[in-house]
């Protein structure tokens, strides 16, 4: 997966769509706590996509789905102070609400989106260390990738 990373964005796109297709087909969730499920659920998109798009506005130019940063200067600003790959966190917490509302396919089809975005980070952030020389004073600041206190 060099150059661009097309596989990268490829892979990405097409185990999304799985994470969808996936909430369509059974076992669906069992009728406990269904309320708290949902309502979690229905939270975490809302919030999960504010924070991405929030971070895509913030990326303006920058915005990418490839790992290979365009040249237009490194943003640490808004939810880049928070976590180094917000989009991408924005956009797990809203595949994981999804999961919680339509079933365990999709959630468990969420855990690999959520291993392929942790792979594809490691190599934006490896392209970005080379691009932007203040990345290392960077990824001091902002210790978490996705996930504050978590990864």
């Amino acid at each position: 997966m060099s150059g661009r990373g097309s596989g990268w964005v490829v892979a990405q796109f097409l185990l999304m769509g799985a994470v969808i297709v996936g909430g369509l087909l059974p076992p669906d969730w069992p009728g406990a706590a269904t309320t708290v499920r949902r309502g979690t659920g229905v939270a975490l998109i809302v919030v999960g996509a504010g924070f991405g798009v929030w971070a895509g506005r913030e990326l303006g130019r920058a915005l990418t789905p490839f790992p290979k940063p365009k040249p237009t200067g490194l943003v640490t600003s808004g939810p880049f102070a928070v976590v180094r790959n917000p989009v991408y966190a924005g956009f797990l917490g809203v595949f994981v609400g999804y999961g919680l509302l339509s079933g365990v396919v999709a959630l468990a089809l969420t855990v690999a989106l959520a291993a392929l975005w942790v792979g594809k980070s490691r190599v934006e952030e490896g392209m970005l260390d080379d691009v932007y020389p203040e990345y290392d004073a960077y990824c001091r600041r902002v210790r978490w990738r996705l996930i504050p206190f978590v990864y």
